[in-house]
């Protein structure tokens, strides 16, 4: 039987916990062979609101065949030392290694994300990034898959990650039964976004501050960079600069940036068409406001509102 080893030290949070639980501990109809979920740690272990009682010691994860790190509860204190000990030397016996949200620090600290794609917590990323550079950090997807070391989003992106376990380990049917169980989507690739809100205002005290305002009450409109400077009083090239400065993108990035953000909202709140879209945010074509979308959000526009359609 494939035995699922949760690796818990410190005070981890208790939904990816719950989650990994109710996945890899509950069979879905009709499956003969499941999962054997045990629950590893050197004591009793704070998680959330509840003291958890380990079934074994951390000595365990290295007869794993797959070993789950859930969340730690502050990205700002060191992993315990126990723990990463143990995460590496269950890498080093074979088990594939995956991380829930800001478990990814834990593997960092382990060494197993240096030279490989790695993910945790939208908030968190710049921080993973700066305290493992080794990493090829990628902040814009659900979860990543190096084969033996796979690391998750926040959240619901850890339902993601098991549901992508069990579709390579039992194949596509099983994993949509325990989606539907869940009343989930079946399957989101893990090249997906994180879709995190983006404002489209940044705070006011800074001197673009009135610029950016008028410039995302005209989205629909073709502006340019020579607008944008004419507007300001200023030359394009200084412009440029006061972009990269406060906003971190060039003038262009940053109002393509905001026309797809601009499409999510009416893709999310409207019934208008791919058409009326792509003119209402100054993408032009249903053709342009799919190529942009695809790439800055990282799915079609159509699956975008079959996900996040108010009703």
């Amino acid at each position: 039987m494939h035995t699922v080893a949760l690796a818990t030290a410190g005070h981890l949070l208790h939904f990816e916990l719950g989650i990994a639980y109710e996945i890899f501990g509950n069979p879905p109809p009709g499956v003969g062979e499941w999962y054997d979920v045990r629950l590893c740690g050197p004591r009793p272990m704070q998680v959330g609101p509840f003291l958890v009682e380990p079934e074994d010691g951390l000595d365990w994860l290295t007869r794993a065949d797959t070993m789950l790190v859930p969340a730690i509860a502050d990205v700002d204190e060191p992993p315990p030392a126990d723990l990463v000990d143990a995460v590496r030397a269950a890498h080093q016996a074979g088990a594939r290694i995956a991380s829930f949200c800001t478990g990814a620090f834990v593997l960092g600290a382990a060494g197993l994300l240096d030279g490989r794609r790695a993910t945790t917590h939208w908030g968190h990323t710049d921080v993973l990034s700066e305290r493992y550079p080794a990493a090829l950090v990628d902040p814009d997807v659900l979860y990543t898959d190096n084969g033996s070391v796979l690391t998750a989003a926040g959240k619901a992106a850890a339902v993601d990650l098991c549901l992508h376990l069990v579709h390579l380990d039992h194949g596509a049917t099983t994993a949509n039964t325990v989606a539907r169980r869940l009343v989930v989507p079946p399957h989101r690739a893990g090249g997906q976004a994180q879709f995190v809100s983006t404002p489209l205002q940044l705070s006011g005290d800074h001197s673009l501050a009135h610029l950016l305002a008028w410039a995302q009450e005209r989205l629909d409109q073709p502006l340019t960079v020579t607008d944008l400077a004419r507007r300001a009083n200023t030359s394009p090239r200084h412009l440029g600069r006061q972009f990269r400065s406060i906003t971190g993108q060039t003038p262009l990035q940053w109002l393509l940036t905001q026309r797809v953000r601009r499409a999510q909202q009416l893709l999310e709140s409207t019934d208008d068409g791919i058409e009326q879209v792509a003119a209402a945010t100054g993408l032009g074509t249903a053709t342009s406001l799919r190529r942009h979308f695809q790439r800055v959000v990282g799915v079609p526009p159509t699956s975008y509102r079959r996900s996040f359609r108010n009703t």
